[in-house]
């Protein structure tokens, strides 16, 4: 089938693409390479898709609209949006912009040329302070940033459209993905960098934190199975249902590099949570997969890429 995939730069987006590539889809890519981090970074991944590639926002309604239009997709794999938590606290408009105005834009092409399926990324943070584990029957009603708050509406907004135009969309709340070609804004980028640099890692709540860390393959897989399964509208957790604490996942990453880390103990950020813990229970039941890579094999394949991407042999 034709896959458009949005933000197909990004990290998961990358991976999905080239999954379903290898399948026999015709991906159709979209990106705005954004400068949020590195673009050099998000051109080298795209070297390494074989798709059609076009550079665009999703903010730009006209565009999107004449991409429809002209690509007719039968299934979108929507993963385009500003991340990170904790930069929601300096450039609030980026989210609005992009998690919102750029989602809204989608739906409505999604409206007007409806796909057999619209599978789009939330987040676990939707969580918010919720007990442990999460599970999707729980109340997310209390987000705890701006980025949470905008992939709540992401889901809200697309019952909307499934309740009102039949449109068969499903979110998917990845839960602390890491792997090869990650961001460089997240833990595993960030910690690897400072131990080989010898600097030391700010360790937030004095390492008192757990987070279910999920392999990208792990992923990856779980997000195609569900594409493949077009329901009127559903949400699943995507995690390895398994937390780790901050240390042991230092430890780890320090047995993966061969090198030990320097601490640097700081308190609780503000938008950040203790701890994330998913509960797959529907995802298994839905399309016969839960992630299960474990830590230490997930963080050997990281540090395996990264030495050789970033040259740190």
């Amino acid at each position: 089938m034709k896959v458009l995939v949005t933000g197909v730069a990004g990290f998961i987006g990358m991976h999905c693409a080239q999954r379903l590539a290898a399948r026999g889809d015709e991906v159709v890519g979209i990106d705005n390479l954004s400068p949020y981090y590195s673009v050099q970074l998000k051109r080298d991944r795209l070297k390494q898709l074989r798709i059609a590639f076009h550079e665009m926002d999703i903010a730009d309604e006209t565009a999107l609209s004449a991409l429809f239009e002209r690509e007719k997709p039968e299934a979108v794999l929507h993963l385009a949006a500003q991340p990170g938590v904790r930069y929601s606290l300096e450039n609030p408009a980026v989210y609005v912009q992009t998690n919102l105005v750029g989602f809204a834009n989608l739906l409505e092409c999604c409206r007007r040329r409806p796909p057999g399926h619209l599978v789009f990324a939330s987040s676990s943070s939707v969580y918010g302070t919720n007990p442990v584990p999460w599970s999707e029957s729980q109340n997310v009603d209390h987000p705890v940033s701006l980025y949470a708050a905008t992939k709540k509406s992401n889901e809200l907004m697309a019952h909307v459209y499934s309740h009102l135009f039949g449109l068969h969309a499903t979110g998917l709340r990845y839960f602390t993905v890491y792997g090869p070609w990650g961001r460089p804004d997240m833990s595993a980028m960030l910690f690897a960098s400072a131990i080989l640099d010898g600097k030391p890692i700010a360790v937030f709540n004095h390492g008192d934190m757990q987070r279910d860390f999920t392999y990208v393959d792990d992923i990856v897989e779980g997000t195609l199975r569900v594409l493949d399964r077009p329901q009127r509208y559903a949400i699943y957790n995507i995690g390895n249902h398994q937390p780790v604490g901050l240390l042991d996942y230092i430890a780890a990453l320090e047995r993966a590099l061969g090198k030990k880390a320097r601490l640097e103990m700081k308190p609780m950020q503000p938008g950040d949570v203790k701890s994330t813990y998913a509960d797959t229970t529907a995802l298994a039941r839905a399309v016969g997969f839960a992630p299960s890579t474990p830590l230490e094999q997930g963080l050997q394949r990281f540090a395996a890429w990264f030495r050789q991407y970033y040259g740190r042999a």
